[in-house]
């Protein structure tokens, strides 16, 4: 079998931070699945990851050899780009222009002399190239990995407790999962409810949106298009263009929108999360590599949270806030819009929050899920620490 390599490089590592201290760009959520599992979908091969140093004793790093194929890790593949970059010979490379006008090299085909030929795809790719590029093309994605995912399967039968708008077809149910008493609306794009997710009675669901796994989706809930909970999340209230990576929740009131949470975070009941300006000018974002607010040219831009963060009840985020890695956040007022890694307080200020506690916090949160912290784990986690004092 053909061996597959994903290959961060050291810019889209840094730009992508807080989501990459804690995995290689290819683990990115973006529609239904990660970048590699659209790889994985597409294109079949032993896939393997060549990510930072930091990285490398949880996301191991293979030597690569004649003939590997290698993936630049943020382009985000459809059909059609897979098929191409498969049909590589030996010797050839596959340039093609980033949806942000940027060339880039999609692949290369390693075989027994230097590439020598460079072919150019004639199509936009889709990259994650900055934060909110997840949440920009989240829609789109969603309904690619559908078409494809769904392609000559059937799902459940919709119970009939629920009220449907639009195309049946467009509603896809995973085994295992109960919905009961929600209003599915696939008018603007489809709906896909992965295996075993429960959708509590009352909530109302506007498509394109993904379920992923063992999510739940709590009484009343208002979820709008372009929303993709990972594996074992959990949702209430209202929620409008958010990518949940997996294992967190928001199981409560209030809003979120044009978002990104990591993995192992909560926002506790009542948090919300402004996505757009008062006086509606453009959103700046803070940037790791660059240590400032960079414009981004978006008019609408939410929370961007980091795994293993913390948003005690009532919470209010400011638009365009970034949490890092390991943050716990509590008290009244509007905290500031960038928090650094392992810290923890509010408006009034933070301090560091003690890697015994931080360790400690996460330990009992992932026994929740009967998920163990490893000490592979925890070594990755004072690495991240040392990595993240570069950026206070």
């Amino acid at each position: 079998m053909r061996k597959i390599i994903l290959r961060d490089t050291p810019e889209n590592h840094v730009n992508l931070l807080p989501l990459t201290y804690t995995r290689p760009v290819a683990d990115l959520l973006v529609g239904i699945n990660t970048i590699r599992q659209k790889w994985e979908m597409y294109l079949p091969g032993d896939y393997h990851y060549h990510t930072e140093e930091y990285l490398r004793e949880k996301f191991p790093v293979v030597e690569t050899s004649e003939g590997d194929i290698i993936v630049t890790s943020n382009v985000v593949p459809e059909e059609q780009l897979a098929k191409v970059v498969g049909e590589l010979q030996p010797g050839e490379s596959l340039v093609a222009t980033s949806n942000h006008g940027e060339e880039v090299t999609v692949a290369a085909c390693r075989g027994e002399g230097p590439l020598t030929t460079v072919k150019k795809y004639e199509s936009k790719v889709d990259t994650i190239d900055f934060l909110y590029d997840i949440f920009l093309l989240n829609s789109r994605k969603i309904e690619e990995d559908f078409e494809f995912l769904t392609r000559g399967r059937e799902g459940q039968s919709i119970p009939r407790s629920n009220t449907v708008i639009g195309d049946h077809d467009l509603i896809y149910i995973e085994s295992g999962a109960i919905v009961e008493g929600v209003v599915l609306n696939a008018s603007h794009g489809p709906i896909y409810v992965g295996r075993d997710v429960e959708i509590m009675e009352g909530s109302c669901l506007r498509g394109p949106i993904a379920l992923g796994e063992h999510s739940t989706v709590n009484m009343g809930s208002k979820i709008y298009p372009g929303t993709t909970l990972g594996p074992w999340c959990k949702v209430g209230g209202e929620l409008n263009n958010v990518v949940m990576l997996g294992y967190s929740n928001k199981a409560h009131d209030g809003f979120l929108g044009n978002a990104v949470i990591g993995e192992w975070c909560n926002l506790g009941a009542g948090c919300v999360a402004s996505n757009l300006k008062n006086d509606y000018t453009e959103i700046k974002l803070w940037n790791y590599p660059r240590h400032r607010f960079l414009k981004t040219g978006l008019q609408f831009c939410g929370l961007i949270m980091g795994d293993h963060s913390k948003a005690g009840i009532n919470t209010m985020f400011n638009t365009a806030t970034v949490v890092g890695v390991g943050v716990n956040i509590h008290g009244s007022g509007f905290p500031r819009n960038f928090i650094a890694s392992f810290s923890e307080g509010g408006a009034q200020g933070f301090t560091d929050l003690p890697m015994e506690k931080f360790l400690d916090i996460a330990s009992r949160m992932m026994a929740r899920r009967h998920r163990a912290l490893t000490d592979v784990d925890v070594r990755l986690f004072e690495s991240i620490r040392q990595q993240a004092e570069n950026y206070k």
